[in-house]
């Protein structure tokens, strides 16, 4: 079912770690320099925005507006309509990387504070709703917590930096499984997840992306054709997929209902 008939390319300005899809079909892309780059799907700068940031950005989309963590100064802020940026609430000693709105209007959170990593799910006022930490034995669910996302049916799956795997929990925060690779060789980046819950992974030095069952199960990968470097990743709805090379800041968008799959 995936081939690989045409895919469309775009360059976002020097490192390109964030993306996010907005309901009308647009893409915002971020990286090290604190610019936000509004394109639409032939690669078009639809916006450009200049954030008040000296950290990297970590993107999602919210009620319609950008939403960006900052973790430097240990905040999630929004962006309005004119282009003002408000904060919405404070981490306190935990330093935010990757959040992601949720199916149920909320916001999860990947923390870190020194050694320690968390995930809280926080109203769209601050409010702490839940924190997943620990595992049944009590033992610490993720090492360097980094990217984060909700699938369909209600996971919470985090990349963990350290420990070169992603971790799943459900919406209770009791755990369901990790993914390292096949050989132990999955050098994480972000995820995505499309309207059937299968998720995609970058690979980061692989070159590709690994696809999973709604159970972590791994079904396929396909080469990326062009993206070396790969690290951030959306599904368009409709079910194209968008991959931004990290090091270059070309992002190249793939009709995925007929991605080729190298299987390995």
């Amino acid at each position: 079912m995936y081939t690989v008939s045409s895919s469309r390319e775009t360059e976002f300005p020097g490192l390109l770690n964030t993306m996010a899809v907005t309901d009308d079909k647009k893409v915002w892309m971020g990286g090290k320099d604190n610019i936000l780059k509004l394109f639409d799907l032939q690669g078009n700068i639809q916006r450009t925005l200049k954030i008040p940031c000296s950290s990297r950005l970590y993107i999602c989309m919210h009620n319609g507006q950008v939403v960006f963590s900052d973790t430097a100064n240990k905040t999630i802020h929004k962006i309005l309509q004119g282009n003002d940026v408000v904060t919405l609430f404070k981490t306190g000693n935990w330093k935010p990387y990757g959040v992601k709105d949720t199916a149920s209007g909320h916001l999860l959170l990947s923390l870190r504070n020194d050694d320690q990593s968390k995930v809280v799910r926080y109203s769209g006022t601050g409010s702490v709703l839940q924190v997943f930490q620990f595992d049944s034995q009590c033992q610490p669910l993720y090492d360097a917590a980094w990217y984060i996302t909700e699938n369909v049916n209600g996971d919470i799956i985090v990349s963990d930096f350290k420990k070169d795997a992603i971790i799943a929990v459900d919406r209770l925060g009791i755990f369901r499984y990790t993914y390292s690779g096949m050989d132990n060789d999955l050098d994480v980046g972000s995820m995505a997840n499309n309207s059937d819950g299968n998720v995609f992974v970058t690979d980061c030095k692989g070159a590709k992306i690994h696809i999973l069952n709604g159970d972590g199960k791994f079904m396929k990968y396909f080469d990326l054709q062009g993206i070396t470097n790969p690290c951030a990743v959306c599904i368009i709805p409709g079910g194209d997929i968008i991959v931004g090379e990290n090091e270059t800041g070309i992002a190249k968008i793939y009709e995925c209902s007929r991605l080729k799959c190298v299987v390995q």
